[in-house]
C-alpha cells in the first residue's frame, strides 16, 4: 500500500515507485490510501492505479472552525486505515507525506506491518516527522537531515523520478527543438512555473522579452492557467507559449537553460536533465523549504537563486549574463548534475523488499 498526496510533489514520487514496483513485480497488488477530494485522487487513476480515499483533513494554521472538526475527521480516516489494512493486507506501506499518509501508516505500525516514509523537501513535513518514530527506514533527497530524522534510519535515495522525465536523457537536443516549431541550432530557454504556473516568473518573463530578443534566443514559456489567455500574445516563431506541458521530456530535451521555481520535485528533475538553472522559489510555502532547496544546489555552484521579490527587476541581467558566461554556465550544469539520483524509485523499492524479507 502506497500513500501520500495534496500536492504533486507528494503524489509523483509515489507513482514513480509504483511503477517501478510493478516494473519488477508485475504480479503485484498495489493500492494506493489518499484524502478525499485532493489531486490524487485523479492524477492515481491516470497513472493506472486504484486509489481510496479518507475523509482525513489538515490542520488549519490559523483560528477556524474546520480545526475543530479534526479529531472526527482523524478518528474517521483511522478507522477506515484499520479496515483496509485487514482486508488488503499487505506486506509493506510506504508513505510519501502530506497529511492523507499519516492515518495509514500510523494504522500500519500499530498492526505491526513494516513502514516506510520518503522525505522530498529539505525541510521536514510534518506528517513525516510525526511518522518517523514507527518507519523502518526513512529516504530522503537532500544532506543533513538528521535535525529531522533519526540518524540510524536515514538512507540518501533522491527523489523518485517520473518515467518521462528520464526519457529526456535519450532525447537528441535539435530534434526535439523542430518538434516545437524551434530553429535547431538557436539557444533555448525553458520555463516553468509548476502545473499552476508562477504569476511572478510570467511577470519576469514578460519584462525581459526586450534582452532576451536582443540575444537571439528562443523561448518555451509554461505560463499556468491563470495567464496563459493574457500571454498567448506572445506567442511567435521564437517564442512558444503554452498553459500545460505534457511531455516535459520533450520541454527539457529541447531546454539549454532553465527558468524553474524550486519544488522538491522539480530540483530533483532539473538534477537529472543537468541543464544551467535558475531558481525562482515560490515565498507562498510551508517554512520557507523552496529556498532552502534552492539554496542547497546553490551551496554547490549547482544553480543560480533569483529572490522571488526581485525577479521582475533582476531576471533578464541574470539570465543575460548566464547565457554569455558559457564557462559559468557549463560549471552549473556539471555541478547539478552530479546531484542527480536517477535510480531513486530502484532504491526506494529494494528497501520496501528487503523489509519485506
Amino acid at each position: 500500500m502506497i500513500s501520500g498526496g495534496g500536492t504533486g510533489g507528494h503524489i509523483f514520487p509515489a507513482v514513480a515507485v509504483a511503477e517501478e514496483w510493478k516494473a519488477q513485480y508485475p504480479q503485484s497488488e498495489i493500492l494506493f490510501v489518499g484524502a478525499q477530494g485532493k489531486m490524487e485522487m485523479q492524477k492515481v487513476p491516470d497513472a493506472g492505479f486504484k486509489i481510496v480515499g479518507l475523509p482525513i483533513r489538515g490542520l488549519q494554521r490559523k483560528l477556524t472552525l474546520r480545526n475543530f472538526l479534526l479529531p472526527f475527521y482523524i478518528i474517521r480516516s483511522l478507522v477506515q486505515s484499520f479496515q483496509l489494512l485487514s482486508s488488503f493486507k499487505p506486506h509493506v506501506v510506504a508513505g510519501f507525506g502530506g497529511y492523507a499518509s499519516a492515518p495509514l501508516l500510523f494504522s500500519a505500525a500499530v498492526k505491526g506491518i513494516p513502514i516506510i516514509i520518503q522525505e522530498q523537501n529539505s525541510y521536514a513535513g510534518l506528517a513525516n516527522k510525526i511518522l518517523s518514530k514507527w518507519a523502518k527506514r526513512i529516504c530522503v533527497a537532500y544532506d543533513d537531515m538528521q535535525q529531522f530524522f533519526p540518524k540510524d534510519k536515514l538512507v540518501h535515495t533522491g527523489n523518485p523520478i517520473r518515467l518521462n522525465v528520464l526519457k529526456s536523457l535519450q532525447q537528441s537536443n535539435g530534434a526535439v527543438k523542430s518538434s516545437w516549431g524551434l530553429v535547431e541550432g538557436k539557444k533555448t530557454i525553458l520555463v516553468i512555473g509548476g502545473s499552476l504556473g508562477a504569476t511572478t516568473i510570467n511577470k519576469s518573463i514578460e519584462a525581459c522579452l526586450p534582452a532576451l530578443k536582443a540575444l537571439d534566443v528562443q523561448l518555451i514559456w509554461q505560463t499556468g492557467n491563470r495567464d496563459a489567455a493574457r500571454l498567448a500574445n506572445f506567442t511567435s516563431e521564437s517564442v512558444k507559449v503554452t498553459a500545460f506541458i505534457k511531455e516535459m521530456d520533450k520541454a527539457y530535451g529541447a531546454a539549454d537553460y532553465i527558468v524553474s521555481r524550486a519544488g522538491a520535485i522539480a530540483v530533483s528533475e532539473l538534477a537529472i536533465v543537468g541543464k544551467p538553472v535558475i531558481l525562482i522559489p515560490s515565498p507562498n510555502v510551508t517554512e520557507d523549504h523552496q529556498t532552502k532547496n534552492a539554496m542547497a544546489l546553490v551551496k554547490k555552484d549547482a544553480a543560480i537563486l533569483v529572490r522571488d521579490a526581485e525577479a521582475v527587476t533582476q531576471l533578464g541581467n541574470v539570465l543575460s549574463d548566464l547565457i554569455k558566461d558559457k564557462s559559468h554556465s557549463d560549471k552549473i550544469a556539471y555541478n547539478i548534475s552530479v546531484l542527480a539520483k536517477p535510480n531513486a524509485a530502484k532504491d526506494i523499492v529494494t528497501l520496501m523488499i528487503n523489509e519485506i524479507n
